[in-house]
Protein backbone atom coordinates (compact mmCIF):
# COMPACT_ATOMS: atom_id res chain seq x y z
CA UNK A 1 0.00 0.00 0.00
CA UNK A 2 2.97 2.18 1.07
CA UNK A 3 5.15 1.08 -1.89
CA UNK A 4 4.84 4.07 -4.38
CA UNK A 5 5.27 6.65 -1.64
CA UNK A 6 8.59 5.27 -0.69
CA UNK A 7 9.01 5.67 -4.67
CA UNK A 8 8.85 9.20 -4.71
CA UNK A 9 10.43 10.36 -8.00
CA UNK A 10 12.59 13.46 -7.91
CA UNK A 11 10.34 15.26 -10.16
CA UNK A 12 7.57 14.49 -7.27
CA UNK A 13 9.54 15.69 -4.04
CA UNK A 14 10.63 18.78 -6.12
CA UNK A 15 6.63 19.49 -6.53
CA UNK A 16 5.90 18.52 -2.80
CA UNK A 17 8.55 20.74 -1.84
CA UNK A 18 7.46 24.03 -4.08
CA UNK A 19 4.19 23.95 -3.10
CA UNK A 20 5.16 23.43 0.77
CA UNK A 21 7.67 26.93 -0.33
CA UNK A 22 5.05 28.53 -1.94
CA UNK A 23 2.49 27.94 1.44
CA UNK A 24 5.28 29.46 3.74
CA UNK A 25 6.57 31.95 1.68
CA UNK A 26 2.53 33.07 1.53
CA UNK A 27 1.90 33.03 4.57
CA UNK A 28 5.29 34.41 5.85
CA UNK A 29 4.28 37.47 3.92
CA UNK A 30 0.84 37.70 5.25
CA UNK A 31 1.84 37.90 8.29
CA UNK A 32 4.76 40.53 7.96
CA UNK A 33 2.01 43.02 6.29
CA UNK A 34 -0.75 41.64 8.10
CA UNK A 35 -2.88 41.28 5.64
CA UNK A 36 -6.63 39.80 5.14
CA UNK A 37 -6.54 39.24 1.80
CA UNK A 38 -8.50 36.12 0.57
CA UNK A 39 -6.28 35.51 -2.38
CA UNK A 40 -3.50 35.57 -0.36
CA UNK A 41 -5.19 32.82 1.96
CA UNK A 42 -6.44 31.30 -1.36
CA UNK A 43 -2.90 30.22 -2.11
CA UNK A 44 -1.45 29.18 1.09
CA UNK A 45 -4.46 26.73 1.54
CA UNK A 46 -4.63 25.87 -2.28
CA UNK A 47 -0.75 24.48 -2.32
CA UNK A 48 -1.88 22.86 1.07
CA UNK A 49 -4.45 20.81 -0.47
CA UNK A 50 -2.49 19.99 -3.47
CA UNK A 51 0.17 18.81 -1.80
CA UNK A 52 -1.69 16.80 0.88
CA UNK A 53 -3.78 15.15 -1.67
CA UNK A 54 -0.52 14.32 -3.64
CA UNK A 55 1.02 12.91 -1.42
CA UNK A 56 -2.18 10.59 -0.31
CA UNK A 57 -2.49 9.67 -3.84
CA UNK A 58 0.73 7.74 -3.61
CA UNK A 59 -0.95 5.65 -1.04
CA UNK A 60 -3.06 3.37 -2.93
CA UNK A 61 -5.43 0.76 -1.32
CA UNK A 62 -5.91 -0.63 -4.93
CA UNK A 63 -4.75 0.39 -8.26
CA UNK A 64 -6.64 -0.04 -11.84
CA UNK A 65 -4.39 -1.34 -14.12
CA UNK A 66 -5.81 0.85 -17.15
CA UNK A 67 -5.67 3.93 -14.31
CA UNK A 68 -6.78 5.14 -11.58
CA UNK A 69 -6.43 4.01 -7.62
CA UNK A 70 -8.50 3.84 -4.55
CA UNK A 71 -6.63 6.33 -1.90
CA UNK A 72 -7.23 6.78 1.86
CA UNK A 73 -9.14 10.32 1.19
CA UNK A 74 -6.93 11.34 -1.29
CA UNK A 75 -9.57 13.56 -3.02
CA UNK A 76 -10.77 14.95 0.42
CA UNK A 77 -8.14 17.91 0.66
CA UNK A 78 -9.87 19.19 -2.78
CA UNK A 79 -13.22 19.06 -1.59
CA UNK A 80 -11.93 20.73 1.38
CA UNK A 81 -10.50 23.36 -0.49
CA UNK A 82 -13.11 24.17 -3.04
CA UNK A 83 -16.20 24.01 0.02
CA UNK A 84 -13.70 26.92 1.76
CA UNK A 85 -13.24 28.99 -1.43
CA UNK A 86 -16.14 28.22 -3.83
CA UNK A 87 -16.60 26.14 -6.90
CA UNK A 88 -14.34 28.42 -9.66
CA UNK A 89 -11.16 28.36 -6.80
CA UNK A 90 -12.02 24.60 -6.64
CA UNK A 91 -11.48 23.80 -10.26
CA UNK A 92 -8.57 25.95 -11.14
CA UNK A 93 -6.98 24.35 -7.67
CA UNK A 94 -8.17 20.47 -8.90
CA UNK A 95 -7.11 21.31 -12.80
CA UNK A 96 -3.62 21.93 -11.40
CA UNK A 97 -3.52 19.11 -9.32
CA UNK A 98 -4.69 17.06 -12.20
CA UNK A 99 -1.94 18.06 -14.33
CA UNK A 100 0.37 17.44 -11.18
CA UNK A 101 -0.62 14.06 -11.62
CA UNK A 102 0.69 13.59 -14.50
CA UNK A 103 3.62 12.50 -13.44
CA UNK A 104 2.61 9.95 -11.58
CA UNK A 105 2.21 6.51 -13.57
CA UNK A 106 0.12 8.90 -16.54
CA UNK A 107 -1.62 6.58 -19.20
CA UNK A 108 -2.40 8.65 -22.16
CA UNK A 109 -3.83 7.09 -25.27
CA UNK A 110 -5.66 10.30 -27.14
CA UNK A 111 -5.09 13.69 -26.37
CA UNK A 112 -8.89 14.24 -25.53
CA UNK A 113 -8.64 11.08 -23.04
CA UNK A 114 -5.38 13.23 -21.66
CA UNK A 115 -7.92 16.03 -20.91
CA UNK A 116 -10.62 13.82 -19.65
CA UNK A 117 -8.86 11.89 -17.39
CA UNK A 118 -6.27 14.37 -15.63
CA UNK A 119 -7.15 18.42 -15.49
CA UNK A 120 -11.11 17.81 -16.21
CA UNK A 121 -11.60 14.89 -13.74
CA UNK A 122 -9.53 16.27 -11.28
CA UNK A 123 -10.85 19.68 -12.37
CA UNK A 124 -14.54 18.60 -11.66
CA UNK A 125 -13.57 17.82 -8.21
CA UNK A 126 -14.69 21.60 -7.42
CA UNK A 127 -17.94 20.86 -8.09
CA UNK A 128 -17.73 19.77 -4.44
CA UNK A 129 -18.04 23.74 -3.41
CA UNK A 130 -21.43 23.92 -4.86
CA UNK A 131 -22.94 22.80 -1.14
CA UNK A 132 -20.85 24.23 1.23
CA UNK A 133 -23.24 23.11 4.00
CA UNK A 134 -21.93 19.78 4.83
CA UNK A 135 -18.88 18.82 3.51
CA UNK A 136 -19.67 14.59 3.39
CA UNK A 137 -22.18 16.02 0.63
CA UNK A 138 -19.77 18.44 -1.38
CA UNK A 139 -17.16 15.17 -1.04
CA UNK A 140 -20.60 12.97 -2.66
CA UNK A 141 -20.80 16.39 -5.29
CA UNK A 142 -17.53 16.23 -6.40
CA UNK A 143 -16.83 12.70 -6.68
CA UNK A 144 -19.78 12.09 -8.59
CA UNK A 145 -18.59 14.87 -10.53
CA UNK A 146 -15.54 13.56 -11.20
CA UNK A 147 -16.78 9.88 -12.16
CA UNK A 148 -18.79 11.10 -14.53
CA UNK A 149 -15.96 12.80 -16.29
CA UNK A 150 -14.01 9.68 -16.17
CA UNK A 151 -17.21 7.45 -16.89
CA UNK A 152 -17.36 9.42 -20.72
CA UNK A 153 -13.65 8.58 -20.85
CA UNK A 154 -14.44 4.91 -20.36
CA UNK A 155 -17.04 4.78 -22.81
CA UNK A 156 -15.29 6.49 -25.38
CA UNK A 157 -11.23 5.12 -24.92
CA UNK A 158 -11.90 2.07 -22.91
CA UNK A 159 -13.98 -0.02 -24.82
CA UNK A 160 -11.87 -2.40 -25.74
CA UNK A 161 -10.64 -3.43 -22.24
CA UNK A 162 -14.14 -4.41 -21.63
CA UNK A 163 -14.15 -8.46 -21.75
CA UNK A 164 -15.81 -10.26 -24.50
CA UNK A 165 -19.39 -9.75 -24.69
CA UNK A 166 -19.86 -7.01 -22.34
CA UNK A 167 -21.67 -3.33 -23.00
CA UNK A 168 -18.85 -0.80 -22.90
CA UNK A 169 -21.17 1.39 -21.01
CA UNK A 170 -21.80 -1.26 -18.07
CA UNK A 171 -17.76 -2.14 -18.28
CA UNK A 172 -17.16 1.72 -17.62
CA UNK A 173 -20.16 2.32 -15.34
CA UNK A 174 -18.46 -1.33 -13.24
CA UNK A 175 -14.83 0.23 -13.39
CA UNK A 176 -15.21 3.61 -12.45
CA UNK A 177 -17.84 3.55 -9.91
CA UNK A 178 -15.76 0.81 -8.34
CA UNK A 179 -12.79 3.10 -8.03
CA UNK A 180 -13.77 6.58 -7.92
CA UNK A 181 -16.73 5.60 -5.79
CA UNK A 182 -15.08 3.52 -3.10
CA UNK A 183 -12.90 6.48 -3.08
CA UNK A 184 -15.36 8.74 -2.75
CA UNK A 185 -17.50 7.03 -0.24
CA UNK A 186 -14.33 6.50 1.87
CA UNK A 187 -14.28 10.69 1.62
CA UNK A 188 -17.24 11.30 2.93
CA UNK A 189 -17.04 8.56 5.78
CA UNK A 190 -13.76 9.91 7.32
CA UNK A 191 -15.77 13.85 6.47
CA UNK A 192 -18.00 12.37 8.93
CA UNK A 193 -15.76 11.75 11.78
CA UNK A 194 -16.45 14.72 13.87
CA UNK A 195 -12.77 15.57 14.94
CA UNK A 196 -12.58 15.76 11.28
CA UNK A 197 -14.82 18.02 10.69
CA UNK A 198 -14.43 20.06 14.07
CA UNK A 199 -10.75 20.57 12.03
CA UNK A 200 -12.41 21.64 8.92
CA UNK A 201 -14.57 23.90 10.76
CA UNK A 202 -12.07 25.63 12.47
CA UNK A 203 -9.98 25.88 9.19
CA UNK A 204 -12.84 27.70 7.74
CA UNK A 205 -12.72 30.20 10.10
CA UNK A 206 -9.42 31.86 9.34
CA UNK A 207 -10.40 31.97 5.56
CA UNK A 208 -13.80 33.99 6.52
Amino acid sequence: MFKKLLELKPASIIILVSLLLISVAFAFRERKQKSESRYVKMIIYGSLCIALSFVLSYIRLYRFPQGGSITPAGMLPMCIFAVMFGPTAGILAGFAFGMIRLIQDPFIIHWAQFFLDYPLSFGALGLAGLYRKNIAIACLIGGFARFFVNFLSGVIFFGSYAPEGMNVIIYSLAVNGAVIGTDTLICAAVALIPQVQNAIKHVEKTTA
